[in-house]
């Protein structure tokens, strides 16, 4: 039984990327905590079988990066759960392991599009029911590359970084209207995105990390858990960090 059961009662929550990695530990969470989850991933056969293991209430198969295809989500997932308290952007791609000047259009172009322009497409579709509830928490997940770069991830680090600067804006533009939006940096932790990078990329990762080690999925998985929660009540535009001592700011 979870440390925090019934935390999530009566609250719903549309996880992007909730097939796998941080976005399937913080589904399963919420869901032991009480919560009704919604998941979105572009992986439809791993989507129906994260809905059995986990119980989640709806399952979306789509691209993030297709703005259409995120409306057309957004509309299916409101009428099924009626309202939408919570959005965990997780979704998101490495991208090439290139040097900038050797990095192709289009890798380029395709990391953006899931990892920026994707993420924008969902708080821009979710946000509306929120403000019509009065009530939201908001956590789009980036990344400690995007706080301090990290080489051959010329797009990855981009991105993530506009994802820091995204969340600021849009935290400042709905605080006092009872949706609370925020951003994670966590630094490399165990997870299937590990799989799209050569075994170099993740070792010079984990020499970074002051802690010695990579992060857990459930470490950053709690950290989002009381970032959606009604518990965080006073930090919106804000960037919270799990990432073993390594960012310096």
């Amino acid at each position: 039984m979870s440390l925090f059961a019934g935390r999530f009662a009566g609250r719903t929550a549309i996880i992007t990327g909730g097939a796998s990695g941080l976005g399937k530990a913080v589904a399963a969470r919420i869901v032991a905590e009480g919560g009704t989850v919604a998941l979105w991933d572009i992986n439809i056969d791993a989507l129906e079988s994260v809905r059995h293991e986990i119980g989640a209430a709806h399952v979306e198969a789509l691209d993030v990066a297709d703005p259409a295809a995120v409306e057309a989500a957004a509309a299916t997932t409101v009428a099924a759960l009626q309202k939408i308290d919570i959005l965990v952007c997780s979704a998101g791609i490495t991208g090439a392991t290139e040097p900038v000047h050797k990095y192709s259009v289009e890798s380029w172009l395709k990391v953006v599009g899931v990892n920026l322009n994707g993420l924008f497409y969902c708080n821009r579709a979710i946000v509306p029911t929120m403000l019509a509830n009065g009530y939201g928490r908001i956590a789009n997940i980036s990344s400690v590359a995007g706080k301090e770069g990290n080489p051959n991830a010329g797009a990855y680090s981009a991105t993530k970084a506009a994802v820091i600067g995204l969340t600021k804006s849009l935290g400042k533009e709905l605080a006092g209207k009872g949706v609370i939006a925020n951003a994670l940096t966590p630094a490399t932790f165990e997870s299937p995105i590990l799989d799209q990078l050569p075994p170099s990329q993740v070792e010079y990762m984990r020499g970074k990390i002051p802690m010695g080690r990579l992060g857990e999925v459930e470490e950053s998985a709690a950290m989002v858990c009381f970032m959606v929660s009604e518990e965080c009540s006073f930090t919106t535009a804000a960037t919270f960090d799990t990432s073993g001592g390594r960012t310096t700011f």
